[in-house]
């Protein structure tokens, strides 16, 4: 007799509330077939069999809340009355006729193709696009699934050589780390014909995972909604198939829904979907995007932000970088372009201005002795902001190498969550898209960000001459909570003395 029981479901959650049972008792089921569905308030598990075997008795029931490793259900080994009677009433998931009992074929054994590990803080992501489809050979590591998180896209590779014989997920599902999402027939080929390429695949996929499809609410939400007395129909779900979780009824408690104003109901009316137009095209949100969204947004709530401006005359630099840029490049193997020097600037500054390099925890002022800087990127995904590690310690070159490496990672999705993480300060280069002039928008808990824009020549008078002069608008964004106007003007000083006399970086004043 083997027990089912409820998985690990992240590193805070503590229970859940059991959803929709895919098999009754008495059903046979084969290994990684889905059983039920568990949800939290962040996110919805499927457990699956871990073997072949009969349910034999159901524990836990629909709505029920249950704790980290409590039994779901018992199960026995397939055979039998019981067998026989759920082979009838339940189609059998197909299976290559060539298998043996131990899941070998004339092409090898079946090889499981999970989800890696995201991130610390990362529970779940969305299945993206398959990069291979089933009875299309496959290398050992070779990318067949991009996964998208809220903050990163993670390609899933193949663990092993060999044909992909089965997708477990469709596309839009929800995932969890170390989940089975693909058989791969280890050693096949392609045209071997040891793994059948089936055209229903990816449509068994989307079935198993969306079999709940038909139930607006998860039981938990429905219970929630109960106790206060929501209208779940001015709900929405974003769980799986638009789902209403158990997170989606609180959030909307909290917001008021217990009792639905004109005015609520109005609000709930215009977040549901309009009709598309004949000339217009709907297409949903990455996670990524909407992380994005939330977390500008968010910024804005939170935080007194304020921007100031400065202008700095951009001569001195770009004449340096005239000067010595073959022996730069010849000696690094890089180019020294203008991020380094902003970098810098902005290092020097921070160590001026504390309070530009701190956070606010609550009611405290944490300050930051460690000058990690992020470098903001723009992808085909969206806006990305990899760091740059104790740019204190690094040279002009150092930087930038760190700001090519990461930048080139960024664009080819291959950044890792490590990699975006602990920034103290913000750099953003609008300037690059020909912008003039912006107000950034703070990427909390941070204090302050710097928005580069457009080198343009302009007339300044200088000594009292008009000269053109090469000039970029600076604009720093700030939490005014904690980084008062004198300080924040300070900062933006500082930074454009070092960029009109770069010098004073090399001598460190």
């Amino acid at each position: 007799m083997t027990e089912i029981t409820v998985p690990t479901l992240g590193e805070s959650v503590s229970e859940a509330t059991v959803g929709e049972w895919q098999v009754s008792e008495g059903d046979a089921v084969k290994k990684d077939d889905i059983l039920v569905e568990l949800e939290t308030d962040k996110v919805s598990v499927e457990v699956r069999a871990e073997e072949d075997g009969v349910i034999s008795k159901i524990v836990a029931q629909e709505g029920d809340t249950v704790e980290i490793g409590a039994t779901l259900a018992e199960m026995g080994e397939g055979g039998g009355a019981s067998a026989s009677k759920a082979s009838d009433d339940k189609p059998a998931k197909k299976s290559d006729p060539k298998s043996d009992a131990n899941g070998t074929s004339g092409g090898g054994k079946l090889i499981d193709a999970k989800v890696p590990v995201m991130g610390e803080s990362v529970a779940e992501g969305q299945v993206g696009q398959w990069l291979v489809q089933p009875g299309e050979a496959v290398e050992q590591d070779q990318a067949i699934l991009e996964i998208e998180t809220d903050k990163v896209a993670v390609e899933v590779p193949a663990p092993a050589a060999g044909v992909l014989e089965e997708q477990l997920v469709a596309e839009g599902d929800t995932v969890t780390p170390d989940q089975v999402i693909a058989k791969i027939r280890e050693g096949a080929s392609a045209s071997g014909g040891s793994a059948s390429k089936s055209d229903d695949a990816p449509k068994a996929a989307a079935s198993s995972s969306s079999s709940s499809g038909d139930t607006k609410a998860m039981p938990s939400a429905n219970r929630v909604a109960a106790e206060n007395n929501l209208d779940l129909s001015k709900v929405e779900g974003t769980g799986k198939d638009g789902r209403v979780t158990k997170g989606d009824a609180l959030k909307a408690v909290q917001s008021g829904g217990t009792a639905p104003s004109s005015s609520s109901s109005a609000s709930s009316a215009s977040s549901k979907p309009r009709e598309t137009g004949p000339r217009e095209e709907r297409v949903k949100m990455t996670r990524l995007r909407q992380t994005i969204a939330r977390r500008l947004k968010d910024a804005q709530n939170t935080a007194a932000m304020l921007t100031t401006y400065n202008e700095a005359d951009m001569s001195a630099i770009m004449s340096l970088r005239k000067e010595i840029q073959d022996d730069f490049v010849a000696k690094h193997g890089v180019k020294l372009g203008f991020m380094s020097f902003f970098v810098k600037a902005c290092v020097a500054a921070l160590k001026d201005v504390p309070a530009v390099n701190a956070e606010i925890d609550g009611t405290d002022i944490i300050y930051k002795n460690y000058y990690d800087m992020g470098v903001a990127v723009g992808t085909d995904r969206g806006l990305v902001v990899p760091v740059v590690r104790d740019a204190d310690d690094l040279s002009l070159a150092g930087i930038e190498k760190s700001i090519m490496d990461l930048g080139k990672r960024a664009r080819d999705g291959k950044l890792g969550i490590e990699d975006m993480q602990g920034a103290s300060f913000t750099i953003s280069n609008g300037g690059v898209y020909g912008s003039l002039l912006s107000s950034p928008i703070l990427n909390a808990p941070q204090s302050g960000i710097l928005g580069m824009h457009k080198i343009q020549e302009r007339p300044v008078a200088i000594n009292g001459e008009v000269k053109i002069r090469p000039m970029m608008y600076l604009a720093l964004s700030y939490d005014h909570r904690i980084v008062d106007g004198k300080e924040a003007v300070t900062f933006l000083v500082r930074v454009k003395e070092s960029l009109e006399n770069p010098q004073r970086l090399l001598l460190d004043i």
